[in-house]
């Protein structure tokens, strides 16, 4: 599922929100990840986005790793 359709779905997000999850995806993603893969990217950004990490860099660094850790 698209990053921006991931965010809608997850959330009461509003359009400056899903701009802000999709730069944070667009960072992370990688040329040939499987569908599973980034979706399972895009479920961490909303993760941490949604426990309050909201600095850019903080959830683009934290949303690298699996969640839990």
């Amino acid at each position: 599922m698209p990053m921006r359709q991931e965010a809608l779905v997850a959330g009461n997000f509003t359009p400056s929100e899903v701009e802000f999850l999709g730069r944070v995806f667009d960072q992370l993603k990688v040329e040939g990840q499987s569908q599973a893969d980034r979706d399972l990217l895009a479920s961490r950004i909303i993760a941490n986005y949604m426990a309050g990490v909201r600095d850019e860099a903080e959830l683009v660094s934290l949303s690298r790793q699996p969640l839990g850790r």
